[in-house]
């Protein structure tokens, strides 16, 4: 049997998420400078991340040395090939290119990458003010040369960027009941090999 308070919450969650879309779209955003980045195959800039697009998401990864920044990538990873029927897609972070490049292809990203190296872009591009290298994602728009910072969103922990806290969310739990890892190896109780070199 539903819960009429839980069905009641989620009817306003659906509405509010249509009201804050409405007000994306109808957000005009800010004009912002054409930065460089470093990718694996030499400098680019942001216009040339759009491609014969005219809208670019570009999401704001802290690195390799982040659990959670992978976690969203991990996520986002299923979804390259829909969004990039529509825009644009690019994943940047401090990491140079090929540092980005291993971590990557060890993780089974088809992202284009490119890399800030914590430089102009993230400081004065950064999803929320006061901080530098802060995971999220903006959404450019451009027309000619002139290049439009439209809309952003900060990820984090229950947000509503990444499923896997909805989902945990179903049964009852949240970001305090579990961490995201890069791998989930489990011990067995016995170990045929012997068990010598065991990783801790």
């Amino acid at each position: 049997m539903a819960n009429t308070e839980i069905s009641e919450v989620e009817k306003q969650i659906v509405e509010l998420t249509a009201k804050l879309n409405e007000l994306r779209k109808s957000n005009v955003g800010d004009e912002v400078r054409n930065y460089s980045f470093a990718t694996i195959n030499g400098e680019t800039s942001l216009l040339d991340l759009f491609g014969d697009r005219k809208q670019l998401l570009l999401i704001h990864n802290m690195g390799q040395g982040c659990r959670y920044c992978t976690l969203w990538a991990d996520g986002f990873n299923g979804f390259v090939k829909h969004l990039e029927s529509v825009m644009s897609v690019v994943l940047v972070s401090k990491d140079p290119p090929e540092l980005q490049r291993r971590f990557a292809n060890s993780r089974e990203w088809r992202f284009r990458l490119a890399s800030h190296g914590g430089g102009d872009y993230i400081s004065e591009q950064t999803v929320m003010d006061g901080t530098g290298n802060m995971p999220g994602a903006v959404v450019y728009e451009r027309d000619g040369d002139k290049i439009t910072r439209k809309n952003s969103c900060i990820f984090g922990p229950g947000d509503i960027y990444c499923s896997m806290w909805s989902l945990l969310g179903l049964a009852g739990m949240g970001e305090a009941d579990w961490t995201p890892q890069y791998v989930y190896w489990q011990r067995p109780e016995k170990m045929d090999d012997g068990g010598a070199n065991l990783p801790d």
